[in-house]
């Protein structure tokens, strides 16, 4: 099962106005960026982020899954605690970088 726009839609609503923030769809799930950062990973109409020390105390160590076949743990955000869910961005784009493009080798 793939995100629906609907959920998609409602985790953007969730994440409050002042954040830089964007979507883009990838395989049928989503990776949501703020401020240029992949931070939220959207997949089944879950939201997932990187496993970190840093939400050791802020996430329920219960609360892991993986977004899909071959990946890493992740945890699973709860989308309805908006308070929760801006600490998670706040301490996420302290420590995300933005990712860098590699250039692609021109061949004469």
């Amino acid at each position: 099962m793939s995100t629906t726009q609907d959920y998609i839609d409602y985790v953007f609503d969730q994440i409050d106005s002042y954040w830089n923030k964007r979507y883009k769809k990838m395989f049928g799930e989503y990776m949501v960026y703020i401020n240029e950062k992949p931070l939220l990973l959207v997949c089944n109409n879950t939201v997932y982020i990187k496993v970190l020390e840093c939400f050791n105390s802020l996430i329920p160590a219960d609360r892991k899954g993986f977004p899909y076949e071959g990946s890493k743990e992740h945890y699973i955000v709860d989308i309805d605690d908006k308070i929760v869910l801006n600490a998670i961005i706040t301490e996420l784009e302290k420590v995300i970088p933005i990712p860098v493009r590699k250039q692609r080798n021109k061949s004469s």
